[in-house]
């Protein structure tokens, strides 16, 4: 009985169907022996259906609603093969219709991009893209004027206005700007995520190798149609040198050194943008101001930020008012 037992456990139980529509065999497997137990025909039994099945029992893409009535579907979180989004997307629109969404997202990584000519062919237009995706947008409402925001259209460069003890000026050239030689302040652009103090700190140390840091914001200068169209926005900062050496990025400088501060304004090899910076930088010293900035968290979106502002000295700070 034991040895039945282990052989039944063991059993393959097959079912198949014949040609005749609806019925199906039944085989048990033993070993090498298989055994046809009954044959099956049952009205009720469905029909198989293609991997694409019709838009009624198809899954819709669910995506993540924002507070605005959007919708955003990332293809990392819910994968469909190419054969089956077409029928996949038209549902869904056709549901979202119903349901009043607004505006539509579509996050497509990199390894789905097969999905970029259906939606393409479905009015959604490209909205911005990364290296790793592409985002594509579509507004619903026919009666309602669209109100997707444009991608973020303003770049940040910082630039840093350094003298040392001896009156002397942190100066660079660089190196792929042949044709109009001149004495710049050392910077570059803001990185995602980064604050313009720390950016002012990495990009002098990456620059000339010379440690700083941070005493106050002095000036900024605004501009439209920079770097890929974009408007850019120029800070200019005040660092003080915690160290002078000078060790040089041959990669992106072509020329490093300290100037007398008077020599720099009296330079033919300096701006007179970059003058008019130095000429400010002088007056705060003597005056004794300058924009300082306090770390703090928003009190509605819990995230950290910095507060630049003139301040006396004598009022209560942000984070000790958000912290009361």
């Amino acid at each position: 009985m034991r040895r039945y037992d282990e052989q039944l456990a063991n059993a393959l139980v097959v079912l198949s169907p014949t040609a005749e529509d609806g019925e199906i065999e039944v085989r048990i497997s033993v070993g090498n022996s298989t055994v046809l137990v009954a044959g099956l025909h049952d009205t009720k039994m469905p029909q198989s259906k293609p991997a694409h099945c019709d838009g009624s029992s198809l899954k819709l893409f669910s995506g993540h609603t924002d507070r605005f009535g959007g919708i955003t579907v990332m293809s990392s979180e819910e994968p469909c093969l190419p054969s089956q989004f077409d029928q996949k997307l038209e549902a869904s629109l056709t549901a979202w219709k119903e349901k009043k969404v607004r505006g539509l997202w579509f996050k497509v990584a990199l390894e789905d991009a097969s999905w970029v000519p259906s939606l393409a062919k479905n009015e959604f237009v490209f909205h911005h893209a990364k290296p790793g995706y592409v985002m594509m947008c579509r507004w619903l409402p026919v009666s309602e004027l669209n109100n997707i925001p444009p991608f973020a259209h303003t770049m940040f460069g910082v630039g840093a206005i350094v003298v040392n003890s001896a009156q002397e000026i942190l100066v660079v050239k660089e190196k792929y700007l042949p044709d109009f030689p001149h004495w710049k302040l050392p910077g570059g652009y803001v990185e995602p995520g980064e604050n313009l103090a720390d950016a002012a700190l990495r990009e002098v140390l990456e620059e000339t190798g010379v440690k700083t840091e941070f005493q106050f914001l002095l000036t900024f200068r605004h501009m439209h149609g920079a770097m890929f169209g974009c408007s850019d926005c120029y800070f200019v900062v005040s660092l003080k040198p915690t160290s002078e050496e000078i060790n040089m990025c041959p990669r992106e400088i072509a020329a490093c050194q300290w100037m007398k501060v008077d020599d720099y304004l009296n330079s033919p090899h300096t701006i007179e943008t970059n003058k008019f910076f130095v000429k400010k930088y002088l007056e705060c010293q003597k005056s004794g101001t300058g924009m300082t900035y306090e770390s703090s968290v928003h009190p509605f979106v819990k995230r950290r930020m910095c507060i630049y502002s003139i301040s006396s000295g004598q009022e209560q700070s942000l984070s000790e008012k958000n912290n009361s």
